[in-house]
């Protein structure tokens, strides 16, 4: 088997001035890939902003030889994700491939969440894919291939304390990749999710002596694969960190079934219901109707 390359597909990759996004980008790049490289250039809260990043990273795939163009439009809004699908298509002339990886944090206790510190990280996770894919996935339906790649998070998945505002809208991401991996099946479009570990400006003092251990390049040759025209899967959900990758997953329990069911029953084969024993892996909303229609038969 050969090399896996990108030559001639067209990339953007949101938050790429640096950490994850970056070594994305100079992977990408280095298989052939020409990329968009976006970045706002803001502080870890999302303030400020600054072309200097993502000029960075350009600078650096130029000087090993690749091809890339770099953009500071904003994720955070309708129209900064069309400006960023628009420098693809200006310099370019097409979209293959999007990894939706901006990020910010804001992180506080729940009990002292606000408004303030929800909406922004709502904006730039959540609703910054949003923004950039759905443009993005206008060109590659109209094309007939396409590879989508949302940077969620175990805070999300598995929850975090301090982090309500994020791990809200890294879930939320996960949502929002196993919609459009049903909606773009018949488009040869695939859409999976990366809850990357790894140490960037965002978790460098979170993960203390761990850090050295999680170089984020290490994280990047998932997300190439993910992104790639060989990879099989879509909805799909993966840990990566410090080389080792691993698959996340959402199961169901054979549970308890009763047509006459009563408050009581549920107390009573609550145990039953939480056993995880034979459970299954459903790949959409069908597959647990069809479980269940057998289950009530």
């Amino acid at each position: 088997m050969g090399d896996i390359r990108f030559d001639d597909r067209v990339a953007i990759v949101t938050g790429a001035g640096g950490g994850l996004g970056r070594e994305h980008a100079l992977l990408l790049a280095a298989r052939g890939a020409r990329v968009v490289v976006n970045d706002l250039g803001g502080a870890t809260d999302g303030t400020g902003a600054s072309a200097g990043p993502a000029e960075q990273t350009v600078k650096e795939i130029e000087g090993l030889g690749g091809v890339a163009v770099a953009d500071t439009s904003t994720v955070a809004t309708p129209e900064g994700g069309q400006a960023i699908v628009d420098t693809a298509l200006e310099a370019f002339g097409r979209v293959d491939v999007v990894i939706s990886n901006a990020g910010i944090l804001r992180d506080k206790a729940f009990h002292n969440m606000t408004p303030e510190l929800l909406d922004p990280v709502l904006e730039v996770h959540l609703k910054g894919a949003f923004h950039v894919i759905r443009p993005a996935w206008v060109k590659m339906r109209e094309a007939g291939y396409g590879r989508v790649l949302v940077t969620a998070s175990n805070a999300g998945i598995l929850g975090n304390f301090g982090q309500s505002n994020y791990g809200a809208a890294k879930m939320g991401l996960v949502g929002l990749a196993r919609v459009l991996a049903q909606e773009g099946a018949r488009y040869n479009i695939k859409a999976n999710v990366l809850a990357p570990i790894a140490r960037t400006r965002m978790t460098e003092e979170l993960l203390g002596p761990l850090a050295p251990k999680l170089d984020p390049g290490l994280v990047a040759p998932v997300a190439a694969w993910l992104v790639s025209e060989a990879c099989p899967v879509s909805g799909e959900i993966y840990s990566a960190g410090g080389g080792r990758v691993a698959r996340f997953f959402i199961g169901l329990t054979e549970g308890y079934a009763n047509p006459d069911l009563t408050l009581e029953d549920v107390r009573d084969h609550f145990g039953q219901i939480r056993d995880e024993t034979g459970y299954s892996v459903p790949s959409g909303v069908a597959d647990e109707i069809s479980s269940l229609v057998e289950r009530l038969r």
